[in-house]
């Protein structure tokens, strides 16, 4: 693999979706596919995967295309998919609640190991057989389990003392579901992601669809 100081922001989150597709393709028994063959497939400009495969080594050779399995395998290195995580979720409402039942998690190598709230009320309960624990509690967890992932399902102003808190106790990135965008140390990786953006965004691609279609 090539050493790269800085890859852009744009290539990562591109990855996971090249995976997704070459993941597709295993499953239909597809040995190798050219760039072009991607591009018809996926959308990007061949150009653009080429030029996004060779920001890593490339992985394709003149006149054979890439190698479907291979190149899933690369991709899932690359992206840390070929290790497993331990994860906390901080918020047991609607969506720490279904976060822990989505199983894909698990399958994908990413395991919930605890969950932790503050209301009274769902402290004790489980979900998908995981007892929810007092928040009070969460630091000693995370320093006992080694846990590598905070997920937080907060509300917004409880987030950044919650994100804190999961930093000191040694986590290493963390999820942000809250509405608000967090802050971290350097060395604690953190996705912040507001669900609400992506349908603001389908509702402009929706409107500049009927625009179009008006003119």
């Amino acid at each position: 693999m090539k050493k790269q100081t800085k890859i852009s922001n744009a290539v990562i989150k591109r990855l996971p979706r090249y995976r997704r597709y070459l993941n597709e393709l295993r499953k239909k028994g597809v040995d190798k596919i050219s760039s072009n063959e991607f591009s018809r497939l996926i959308g990007y400009t061949a150009s653009q995967i080429r030029q996004d495969l060779n920001n890593f080594g490339g992985f394709g050779q003149q006149g054979y295309g890439y190698s479907v399995d291979g190149l899933y395998h690369e991709i899932s290195a690359i992206l840390g998919l070929d290790k497993q995580y331990k994860m906390v979720i901080v918020g047991a409402g609607n969506l720490g609640q279904a976060i822990a039942n989505h199983t894909y998690y698990y399958k994908a190598g990413f395991m919930v190991c605890g969950i932790f709230e503050i209301n009274p009320r769902l402290i004790g309960i489980k979900i998908n057989d995981i007892e929810v624990m007092d928040y009070e509690n969460v630091v000693e967890f995370v320093e006992d389990n080694h846990i590598d992932i905070g997920i937080i399902c907060t509300t917004k102003d409880a987030a950044q003392e919650v994100a804190d808190k999961l930093c000191f106790a040694g986590v290493r990135g963390l999820w942000n579901f809250a509405p608000v965008d967090i802050e971290t140390p350097n060395h604690v990786a953190i996705e912040n992601v507001h669900i609400s953006d992506s349908l603001h965004s389908l509702a402009y691609h929706m409107n500049k669809s009927r625009d179009e279609k008006s003119k």
